[in-house]
């Protein structure tokens, strides 16, 4: 064996080794299709915009959209719950078959009366939810989201706080954030291939 491939077979070796450990990792790591990721999402215990109690139960039996934020928001909250409607809008009447839920982060202004006068500009078909602060906060921790009181000049506060749009598919389990710099209709698109 010539001096050339003594020092090329270990190369090669080491190169085949790494290509390997890369597939490896793809296929432990990512997730196939229709096969949800774990850890996200969970039981829940909140009110909605019409005063009654709703659980993760809430979430089976359709694909469901969960976006966390409060109805003081002067800009992300609105823009997605917009987007949101959008994507009802270009789904048509496979529309009925999506959840969407805008959980508060903000519970201590967030009533179920404010919810639902707020979300009256958007999509009839969005449930606002809304609870104890200690139960808004463990929905919030279940989707590894989080918030926080910033005050602003006055007195007041606003609140910062996770703006992904999470994917639930009709078990409950996440699936992937949904992307609202897209076109509603693409998003429809992708959306319906869970119903």
């Amino acid at each position: 064996m010539s001096r050339t491939a003594r020092l090329a077979l270990p190369l090669v070796v080491l190169i085949f080794g790494i290509v390997g450990l890369g597939i490896a990792a793809v296929t432990m790591l990512v997730p196939k299709p229709g096969q949800p990721n774990v850890g996200i999402g969970g039981a829940f215990s909140l009110i909605d915009h019409k005063g009654r109690a709703t659980t993760e139960k809430a979430l089976e039996g359709g694909p469901s959209l969960i976006f966390f934020g409060f109805t003081h928001c002067p800009d992300v909250c609105p823009t997605a719950l917009f987007e949101i409607s959008q994507i009802y809008k270009a789904l048509g009447p496979k529309g009925d078959r999506l959840k969407a839920f805008f959980v508060t982060v903000d519970p201590e202004r967030d009533t179920p009366e404010l919810l639902a006068q707020y979300l009256a500009s958007f999509d009839a078909r969005i449930t606002g939810l809304t609870g104890s602060p200690e139960a808004v906060q463990a929905a919030l921790k279940a989707w590894r989201g989080f918030a926080r009181k910033v005050p602003v000049d006055g007195g007041g506060y606003t609140m910062d706080h996770t703006s992904l749009v999470y994917l639930m598919d009709a078990k409950g389990r996440f699936v992937s954030s949904v992307n609202l710099d897209r076109p509603p209709e693409e998003t429809a698109k992708t959306l319906a291939s869970y119903f």
